[in-house]
């Protein structure tokens, strides 16, 4: 069934299918990835950075990195096109965190299960505890 939704560009209402944009905003994303990539093809273009496409284009960074981000623009054809990680801001070609961001937060995890462990472990041997029964007898 159909669903009405605020189109996350312009605000507009809209019929909302597969993506979270108007009809019109999707036109205007489809021309300036259009603008991008013939710019990327020539051949002088295809080491350009990030700040030179946007310049050189004049379309929008946060545009070029979701263009990156649905795999429209390839950083293996494109070796210089970066975009910043999602946690420290440091420039990336793939994925969405740094290699440091990604050792630190699996680090992290390791620490919260060996922590987990240690809780679990502990509280088994309260229960070994309180498990012991006495029998007292008056004799």
């Amino acid at each position: 069934m159909a669903e009405l939704a605020n189109c996350s560009r312009c605000n507009t209402v809209f019929v909302k299918g597969v993506r979270d944009i108007c009809q019109n905003c999707y036109k205007e994303e489809e021309k300036a990835f259009d603008i991008v990539y013939r710019f990327l093809r020539q051949r002088k273009n295809r080491e350009a950075t990030m700040v030179e496409i946007v310049k050189a284009t004049g379309v929008e960074e946060e545009l070029i990195i979701k263009f990156i981000k649905e795999n429209r623009l390839r950083t293996s054809e494109f070796p210089k096109l970066a975009y910043p990680c999602e946690r420290c801001g440091t420039h990336i070609v793939t994925g969405k965190l740094c290699e440091s961001c990604t050792k630190e937060i699996r680090n992290d995890l390791e620490r919260h299960e060996e922590i987990e462990k240690i809780a679990e472990a502990n509280l088994n041997n309260e229960k070994k505890k309180s498990a012991i029964y006495y029998n007292f007898e008056n004799k």
